[in-house]
């Protein structure tokens, strides 16, 4: 019965409303607060999304959850009989919410309503004048620059313009013949054709399966937008190919993971991107989801460092090792072994997998790198707790963009300050807190569906002016 009436919220597009009071502080609709692309029509996402920050009579912000329940939202289309939208309203337990709703049609127009109680928040209804397109909607916008403009994408983005550099010019007719020769025997790549926003594909090597990522996300892109017509090669494995002592010519090869070692052109990872695009539909964890279970307040959140995954890396069975060594300080265990032979007496048993929300029950996150960097940073960080991130030459789109002692606590390669910078943590919790905090509001700020489109549209826009 409850899936079933679910449904029909889901269909109708609203939220039911229990209201609660915010522990003393009365809730203001008028002084609240909504703000976010989702407010634009022009901004098509998988999966629309804006914010709600609560404020009492006096117009201070609510620092706590007013209560899950507490704001009603409605979204409809005045002009249609029945409204296919998907909604769902994420506490993010510090007084905001993100209220993030799922279009399976397109609409003339769209009215959204946020309410308490019968009253209407900040200045609600907002009326996006349409038409407001669904994500399948084949209508891309011809004038790339004004669709620059409404996504708030930056004018120049760091990482592109490093990762470029090293290519001033490219001659497409070269690298379509001097790629494959060089690395499609041995590696998997996929020879990716733009022309008049067309995407043709040609593969090389044996296990391209991880294509559908890439193909996804360039489907998305021009369903929204004109792509400029460029010529570009994606490495479907986990390890950079082009390396920086390379004695050959070097090649712009785009890989989902680069290296200090190597001049690989990176993009937002594969997983990343599938969970902006599958936001409130086939997958549970994103950017969003995480934003709403953060696990218990920072106060009562368990002290021991968590870690589980695979035996990808030497330095993950060092970590497990240190674990059974010092069970108070740190909790790690394998939940699977691939790569190195499972000596129990040495790793402990193979435990069950536990959900991705369940890290944040602890306040000290351990990311340490896999076959290459670990692709989870993104959803730590979002999260209310301390990421200790391991000093790596792998990294991500955005970690160059990460400050140490900012963002994250960094230890050594090889572990061998861990343990000191756990008891750093412990002795400076205010501090250790703070980062936490920084780490989160980066995540907030960098990470989110409309960033990973932007970034992928000015990799392709700058790379365009290189051929």
């Amino acid at each position: 019965m409850f899936s079933i009436w679910l449904l029909c919220y889901l269909t109708l597009g609203t939220i039911p409303v229990f209201t609660v009071s915010g522990g003393g502080n009365q809730l203001s609709p008028e002084n609240s607060l909504i703000w976010g692309p989702g407010l634009r029509a022009d901004v098509v996402l998988p999966a629309r999304y804006f914010y709600v920050q609560a404020l009492d009579t006096e117009g201070q912000r609510f620092t706590f959850s007013p209560g899950a329940n507490t704001f009603q939202v409605k979204i409809t289309a005045p002009d249609e009989q029945f409204t296919r939208i998907g909604v769902q309203i994420l506490d993010r337990k510090d007084g905001s919410f993100i209220v993030r709703y799922r279009m399976y049609a397109s609409y003339k127009n769209l009215k959204i309503e946020i309410k308490v109680e019968d009253k209407h928040v900040a200045k609600s209804p907002y009326i996006l004048k349409g038409p407001v397109y669904h994500e399948n909607c084949d209508c891309p916008r011809e004038d790339s620059t004004a669709w620059l403009e409404d996504m708030s994408c930056p004018q120049a983005i760091p990482q592109i313009q490093r990762d470029l550099a090293h290519f001033p010019t490219v001659d497409p007719d070269k690298i379509a013949k001097e790629i494959p020769q060089r690395f499609g025997q041995r590696q998997s790549l996929c020879h990716y054709t733009i022309k008049d926003n067309k995407v043709y594909i040609r593969t090389h090597g044996e296990h391209v399966g991880f294509r559908i990522f890439m193909d996804a996300i360039l489907l998305s892109l021009t369903r929204k937008v004109k792509m400029p017509d460029v010529e570009f090669f994606v490495n479907l494995g986990d390890w950079p190919l082009e390396k920086k002592k390379s004695t050959q010519n070097l090649h712009p090869i785009f890989s989902w993971c680069g290296s200090t070692e190597s001049k690989d052109i990176v993009m937002p990872t594969y997983d990343l991107t599938d969970s902006v695009l599958e936001t409130m539909g086939r997958v549970s964890l994103d950017m969003m989801s995480v934003q709403a279970n953060t696990g218990p307040p920072w106060e009562d959140k368990n002290t021991t460092a968590i870690w589980r995954g695979r035996d990808s890396r030497k330095e993950r069975l060092e970590l497990v090792k240190l674990s059974r060594k010092y069970p108070e300080i740190i909790d790690a265990a394998f939940t699977n072994f691939f790569f190195f032979k499972h000596d129990e007496s040495l790793y402990g048993p193979i435990v069950k997998h536990i959900s991705f929300f369940d890290f944040f029950k602890y306040k000290y996150q351990i990311n340490i790198d896999g076959t290459v960097a670990a692709y989870r940073l993104p959803y730590l960080l979002a999260g209310n707790s301390v990421v200790l991130k391991q000093d790596s030459f792998y990294y991500e789109h955005f970690y160059n963009e990460l400050q140490p002692w900012k963002h994250y606590i960094p230890f050594k390669n090889d572990l061998s300050d861990l343990l000191e910078k756990l008891q750093w943590a412990k002795d400076h919790d205010e501090e250790a807190r703070n980062i936490a905090k920084s780490g989160q509001e980066f995540a907030r700020n960098n990470l989110m569906g409309d960033h990973v489109f932007c970034y992928y549209f000015k990799l392709f826009q700058v790379s365009m002016s290189d051929y």
